[in-house]
C-alpha cells in the first residue's frame, strides 16, 4: 500500500503520465490500496511554481484543475471497486492562507482524507533547490532558526488541520548534509517532540515518504532517530511511495515495509480517514 502517491501528468506540472495509467500500474502490481494526494492548488497567483507560470497557469485554472482531478478520481474510485481500493486524497500547503483553504476545500470536495505537508518556510519553497533553501534559511535568520520555523509550521498545521497523514515529517533536512547533528539541537529536537506528541494525541499517521531514496538520500523521511522516537511512541507510520510517475509507482515500497519491521515499528496499518487514522486494520 501507499499512504501517499499518485501525483500525475494531468494534475501536477512536475509529475509525468496520466492518473488513468498510474492507477493502473498500482493494480497491476497488487497493492492493497493507495491513496491518491494530488497538490492542492495554489491560494493566489503568488505561489504559483515556476513550471506553473511557464505553462500559462493560473490560481484560478488550477483550482478549477483541481475540481476535475477529484471527479477524475472518484470516477477511478468506482471503476477499480472489488479489484483496488483507492482513497481520494489532497496533499496540502502552510505557506501563509494555505491552512484555511486547504479547510475550505475539504468542506467543498469532502476527500477520503488528508495529507498534511509543509513545502515553504517564510513562503519560500524550500524543496526545489539549494539555492531556494538557502534564501528560506535567510529569510529566518539562519538554517537552526530555518529548521525552527518549519517544525512550528508544522506544529500549528497539525492542530488547525488535523491532517489524517502528516507527509514526510523532516522535508527540512533535503538540503542540509549536517542533519543529523542538526536534529540533535536543543531548540530543534524540542520542536520534534512537540509535533509527535501533537501526532499521537490526534491519532494521526506518519507518511514514512521513500521517494527520498529514489532521489539518492541514504535514508527515507522519516530519518531513523525520528524514527526512534515514533516507535516508543507508538505512532502509526505507514509507507508513501509519493509516486510521480509510472516508473515510480511502488518504488522502495518493499524497503521502506522492511524498514520498518527492522526498527520493531508495527506493519498491520489502520485505512486513513478524515481527522484521524482510521480504524480498519488492514
Amino acid at each position: 500500500m501507499s499512504v501517499h502517491g499518485g501525483h500525475s501528468g494531468d494534475y501536477c506540472q512536475h509529475a509525468r503520465d496520466s492518473l488513468n495509467d498510474i492507477v493502473k500500474a498500482y493494480h497491476d502490481q497488487k497493492f492493497a490500496w493507495v491513496g491518491i494526494t494530488e497538490h492542492v492548488p495554489p491560494v493566489s497567483d503568488n505561489f504559483l511554481y515556476p513550471d506553473e507560470r511557464a505553462a500559462g497557469l493560473t490560481a484560478s485554472a488550477m483550482q478549477a484543475r483541481f475540481a476535475r482531478y477529484m471527479a477524475h478520481c472518484r470516477n477511478l474510485q468506482s471503476a477499480y471497486q472489488g479489484r483496488l481500493t483507492i482513497f481520494v486524497g489532497m496533499e496540502t500547503e502552510a505557506y501563509q492562507g494555505a491552512v484555511n483553504y486547504a479547510i475550505q476545500l475539504r468542506d467543498r470536495f469532502h476527500p477520503d482524507y488528508v495529507v498534511g505537508s509543509v513545502h515553504h518556510v517564510a513562503d519560500i519553497p524550500i524543496d526545489m533547490n539549494p539555492s531556494e533553501y538557502a534564501m528560506a534559511a535567510t529569510a529566518c535568520g539562519g538554517i537552526t532558526d530555518l529548521y525552527a520555523a518549519y517544525f512550528d509550521l508544522q506544529h500549528d498545521m497539525i492542530q488547525a488541520l488535523k491532517p489524517s497523514v502528516v507527509g514526510h515529517f523532516d522535508l527540512i533536512r533535503i538540503f542540509d548534509p549536517d542533519y543529523p547533528a542538526r536534529l540533535k539541537t536543543p531548540a530543534i529536537w524540542k520542536r520534534i517532540c512537540r509535533n509527535l506528541e501533537a501526532i499521537a494525541s490526534l491519532g494521526l499517521m506518519l507518511d514514512l515518504n521513500v521517494r527520498a531514496l529514489l532521489k539518492g538520500a541514504s535514508e527515507p523521511y522519516i530519518c531513523r532517530p525520528i524514527l526512534e522516537k515514533v516507535r516508543q511512541m507508538n505512532i502509526a507510520v505507514a509507507p508513501g511511495d509519493d509516486s510521480h510517475g509510472v516508473d515510480t509507482v511502488g518504488r522502495y515500497v518493499a524497503d521502506g515495509i522492511r524498514y520498518l519491521q527492522s526498527l520493531g515499528i508495527s506493519t498491520i496499518w489502520t485505512r486513513p480517514g478524515i481527522g484521524a487514522s482510521g480504524s480498519s486494520g488492514l
